[in-house]
């Protein structure tokens, strides 16, 4: 493929697809709507939510799509936007390795907002699929510079995989696709300076909403660029590596689908993924060796050299910080706190766990070789505890529980979206309901 024919490519190889023959791919997307649920509902709460909520309201807009977990009901495009924050808000939500962000807080909003508006849901689940295949491909092609520039690839890669997603629900043309890909990619933005704050969840929001806003503006015959991907002055020129792109986007297309392979991380943490090695290591130091803050002086957390780049916090002043901070996540289970949700809210942290975070250093050694199985590729987190009796324990996590060869189980998933449900175990049943029997609008009247 030359760089003159991405667009094209990529919208062809969308539309002329089946996803849906893939029973694989099928029981992976049933499981990522659950992981979704659960994700959202832990963050419905979140005082973000009611912010954007209140914005909302006060801008009007025929109801007609469910917010979860709020009992109400906002216009499509509104929608989709709360509900990828929701869905982002804790940071609780799926990763895939291949887009170095958050594919479903994208693109499953885009879709409830489809089908709900339609009152059609066929093509849902396969939409979910392609929109996962098509985050994963722009991730792959974009480059690793993109992200390392310091942009944020849930919501730059985001808003045109939601666009793939909703136009394959909605049927559109090749030459509708063209354009809302090019309207996507218009759109395309977020920045990882926001890491830590509660506009990093808004990313995901604004690109679930700006890719469905772009299928809307295809259907409505609204003009722009064909070729929006392509040439100098394309979206890869722009943001990444074209040539990169002519060989990745849509090369084995479907064989597997990402969502099968690699498939998606589901969390067991609320915080950010690359922090999960070394919360599975320090975890395990504590139970093999019962080490604690009092007992520890000093911690190293050794990387790969760019391993911790979306760690961005090394000493943060709120739980939400430190949600993107290695330093906090170990001093709290040193301390004896659970990684648990509460720890992660906008309230200040606490003197105790302040000071110890300034014992724990990060170290990046390029000598050590990655496992071939690492998750993700090529990056490993070891964490080495000086103990005050002179003893140095360490752990070192290639794959952390929840990734891709470390995968959680069914019931696990399920435990995950009654936790966030507590105690409403009866709400938490209708909908495991009816994602197993993927009715997704017996599914919105639950939300």
């Amino acid at each position: 493929m030359n760089g003159q024919e991405l667009t094209k490519s990529l919208a062809h190889a969308v539309i002329s697809s089946r996803p849906e023959d893939s029973a694989d791919a099928m029981r992976e997307a049933e499981k990522g709507l659950l992981d979704f649920t659960a994700a959202a509902y832990a963050g419905r709460k979140d005082s973000g939510v009611k912010k954007l909520l209140h914005l909302l309201e006060g801008e009007g807009g025929k109801p007609i799509v469910p917010l979860i977990g709020q009992g109400k009901k906002a216009s499509p495009l509104q929608a989709a936007l709360l509900n990828g924050f929701v869905a982002h808000a804790l940071d609780f939500d799926d990763v895939h390795s291949d887009v170095r962000g958050h594919p479903s807080a994208v693109i499953l909003p885009a879709l409830l907002s489809s089908a709900a508006s339609r009152g059609e849901d066929e093509r849902f689940f396969g939409a979910y699929i392609l929109g996962v295949d098509v985050m994963a491909r722009l991730g792959e092609s974009i480059g690793s510079r993109h992200y390392e520039k310091g942009w944020h690839n849930t919501g730059t890669l985001g808003a045109i995989a939601a666009a793939c997603a909703a136009g394959y629900a909605e049927n559109l043309s090749i030459d509708e696709l063209e354009r809302a890909i090019g309207f996507a990619a218009s759109q395309s933005a977020g920045m990882r300076v926001q890491f830590g704050t509660e506009m990093k969840p808004l990313h995901a929001g604004h690109a679930a909403r700006s890719g469905l806003f772009a299928v809307k503006l295809a259907q409505s015959g609204f003009g722009g660029s064909d070729a929006a991907l392509d040439g100098e002055l394309g979206f890869f020129s722009l943001y990444g590596d074209l040539e990169k792109a002519q060989q990745a986007l849509v090369n084995h297309w479907g064989a597997p689908w990402r969502i099968v392979d690699p498939g998606l991380w589901f969390k067991i943490y609320p915080f950010c993924s690359a922090a999960h090695h070394a919360a599975d290591a320090i975890r395990h130091l504590i139970a093999e060796h019962a080490i604690s803050a009092e007992k520890t002086e000093r911690v190293e957390v050794v990387f790969p050299p760019g391993g911790d780049a979306a760690l961005t916090e090394s000493r943060p002043a709120t739980g939400e910080e430190g949600r993107f901070s290695v330093e906090y996540v170990i001093s709290l289970a040193l301390n004896g706190q659970e990684l648990m949700a509460d720890r992660f809210s906008r309230e200040p942290i606490p003197s105790g766990i302040r000071a110890f975070m300034e014992r724990i250093h990060r170290v990046y050694d390029a000598g050590i070789r990655p496992d071939p199985k690492a998750v993700p590729k090529g990056r490993f987190t070891i964490v080495r505890a000086f103990l005050a009796d002179g003893r140095v324990c360490e752990a070192r996590i290639d794959c952390p529980k929840g990734a891709p060869g470390n995968r959680l189980s069914g019931q696990e998933l399920i435990q995950k979206l009654k936790l966030a449900l507590h105690p409403d175990e009866q709400k938490a049943e209708h909908l495991l309901s009816a994602i197993r029997e993927k009715d997704i609008h017996r599914f919105l009247l639950q939300i």
